[in-house]
């Protein structure tokens, strides 16, 4: 070999690599008992690991499929609403009924999903009333709607003491001991208010701007309803002021309505008023009929008789009286008390005027009054 080179490499054969190999490599004795055990124990829980993961994400799957079935299940709950009138019909009589239920649905109580009606009608007939109103609180319904009518409304408050009871459309509240005072009506009952003194007044006034010779004019009023004592004392009132003398007439049957017109011709009368009143509405043909043979100018507290026929009516806003009271139905619903609801008034008045049966009658209306008319029928 040479001075200063390194030794070759010595060369190994293929059978000593192979035992260099085994000799170096860890040995893997056979498992024992313990370990086999353990390992058995890792694999079925992991195996239990999956299965929950795979549970739980089923309950949740579950879940969020019936979860809204049960919302629905709730959301679908349907209010009753007792309506308590005496009226003979929803479309025939009660005036802007509609309005109600439009405005409810815009507070979101639809009729037929989450909100039902319960009707009684008396037919024009106040002696059913408390039998009527004695149904409904028997009924269970969530509140009372009394529709236009003070005994109405007396019946309802007779008949329940826990039923919610929101009114339409009465007057002198506190003078038949609906409520004690307007601010606080106190126990179950709230509503809107329609009558006062000052309005029949005020129709007493208008009567009289149109037929200025007017020097004695009758009331028309039902004797049945307990409202009119005070509102007869107010326009009489007016009449006192203006220098009208008025004369009281009472219609409570049909056979009424032709002997008013015989009372008003004998009592030498020049013009007539006739007082809201729901069973005065159902004669409304007869009367307009009546008032246009007997040439009688009339100012009625209603314009359903308006637009019969009659020459003018002075009120207020039945629209407005209906939104109100379904404001406050709405509240109740929601868990308001009506004790704690002070009672709706009437902020807006309506004239309404018929210039073809003035002109049947040989009236020139006023300037300054046509000007305030809400609504003219040519």
């Amino acid at each position: 070999m040479a001075s200063g080179a390194w030794p070759a490499p010595r060369r190994r054969s293929a059978t000593n690599l192979r035992t260099i190999a085994r000799s170096t490599s860890p040995t893997r004795s056979p498992p024992s008992r313990g370990e086999r055990r353990r390992h058995e124990e890792n694999r079925e829980g992991v195996g239990a690991h999956v299965i929950g993961r795979r549970s739980f994400v089923g309950s949740l799957l579950l879940g969020a499929i019936t979860a809204p079935r049960g919302v629905a299940a709730q959301a679908r709950k349907v209010s009753q609403i007792g309506v308590l009138s005496p009226f003979s019909s929803a479309a025939g009589a009660a005036p802007s009924f509609h309005v109600f239920r439009d405005r409810l649905r815009e507070l979101g109580y639809i009729e037929g999903e989450n909100v039902a009606f319960e009707y009684r009608w008396a037919e024009g007939n106040y002696e059913r009333l408390p039998a009527l109103a004695a149904e409904l609180a028997r009924s269970k319904v969530d509140v009372v709607l009394s529709a236009w009518s003070t005994p109405a409304a007396l019946a309802a408050k007779r008949a329940t003491t826990t039923i919610p009871i929101v009114f339409i459309g009465v007057g002198d509240e506190v003078g038949v001991d609906l409520v004690p005072n307007l601010a606080r009506p106190g126990g179950n009952i709230t509503g809107s208010t329609f009558l006062s003194e000052e309005t029949v007044g005020k129709q007493l006034q208008l009567l009289k701007e149109v037929v200025p010779r007017a020097s004695r004019v009758a009331t028309v009023s039902n004797p049945a309803n307990p409202v009119y004592g005070p509102m007869l004392q107010g326009i009489e009132a007016m009449g006192r002021a203006i220098d009208v003398q008025v004369v009281r007439l009472g219609v409570q049957g049909p056979a009424d309505v032709e002997a008013t017109f015989d009372s008003a011709r004998r009592e030498r009368v020049e013009g007539l008023v006739v007082l809201r009143d729901l069973v005065l509405i159902t004669y409304r043909e007869r009367l307009v009929a009546l008032a246009a043979k007997h040439r009688m100018p009339v100012m009625y507290g209603m314009r359903e008789l308006v637009d019969a026929g009659g020459l003018m009516s002075f009120e207020p806003s039945l629209p407005e009286l209906h939104r109100r009271a379904a404001d406050l139905v709405a509240k109740i619903l929601k868990g308001a008390k009506p004790a704690a609801l002070p009672v709706e008034q009437s902020s807006r008045f309506e004239l309404v005027i018929n210039l073809k049966t003035a002109r049947a009658l040989g009236l020139t209306i006023p300037p300054p009054v046509l000007l305030r008319a809400d609504h003219v029928i040519e």
